[in-house]
């Protein structure tokens, strides 16, 4: 599986073919979502303006764009930052996501086809082999972009598009927070033997096997994110 680069901001020339407010836009965002900027930092507009080579009319209207998807706030004093994902907010997205994803996994049983199996499957066993060969070591990036794209995988099976999208912006969410629980504890992702149960029951087309199993997967998930959000001291 090629995994998407992730480069630092002085190194990322805009090309001028699109819209620089959505170059910036997508720069910024990718850095969170990647941890190269991380929960907590400050923004300040007039460093990421001289490090993409841009004025700072796109550094704000990116950063608006940034605030309105909830992955950059203001803190108390007024200054901008990588959002920090509380256990209140873990708790509510985790219960978002079981929401959508019971309706995946069920609509998976029903209406995944054979090739889309089989990638499920090669995702699992790509993300086993990796996992058990530390000579490769992948960056946290790279291991939650192995169980995001299993999850969607699971999503696009359930041939329901408007399920996707949703599914897309909670990921997000989801990257930003469990980006800063691995940081701490890298053994917070689970991405073998959850996974492999959740893809066997819906290879067995078994609807009521795959939502208990995914419930199962995201109610684990949820407890080690939110007991590793309480040890970095995020309890707010």
């Amino acid at each position: 599986m090629a995994f998407p680069p992730v480069l630092p901001l002085s190194t990322r020339p805009l090309q001028r073919a699109q819209s620089l407010h959505e170059q910036t836009y997508q720069t910024l965002r990718t850095a969170i979502l990647s941890g190269e900027l991380s929960a907590g930092d400050r923004l300040v507009e007039t460093q990421l303006a001289a490090s993409l080579e841009v004025s700072r009319t796109p550094i704000r209207e990116a950063i608006r764009q940034l605030q309105r998807e909830n992955l950059v706030t203001t803190d108390p004093h007024g200054a901008l930052r990588v959002a920090m994902l509380s256990v209140t907010d873990a708790a509510h997205l985790y219960d978002c996501r079981m929401a959508l994803e019971q309706v995946s996994v069920a609509e998976a049983c029903r209406h995944a086809t054979s090739a889309q199996l089989e990638q499920l499957d090669l995702a699992i066993q790509q993300a086993e082999k990796a996992i058990e060969q530390p000579t490769h070591q992948l960056t946290n990036y790279q291991l939650l972009h192995m169980d995001y794209q299993f999850h969607r995988l699971l999503a696009e099976s359930a041939d329901n598009p408007w399920l996707v999208s949703l599914l897309d912006q909670m990921f997000d969410k989801m990257m930003l927070l469990r980006l800063r629980t691995m940081q701490h504890n890298p053994h917070v992702l689970e991405i073998r033997s959850e996974h492999r149960s959740l893809y066997q029951a819906v290879s067995d087309r078994n609807p009521t096997a795959a939502v208990a199993a995914l419930q199962d997967h995201l109610l684990a998930s949820k407890k080690r994110v939110i007991q590793e959000i309480e040890q970095i001291g995020g309890k707010g």
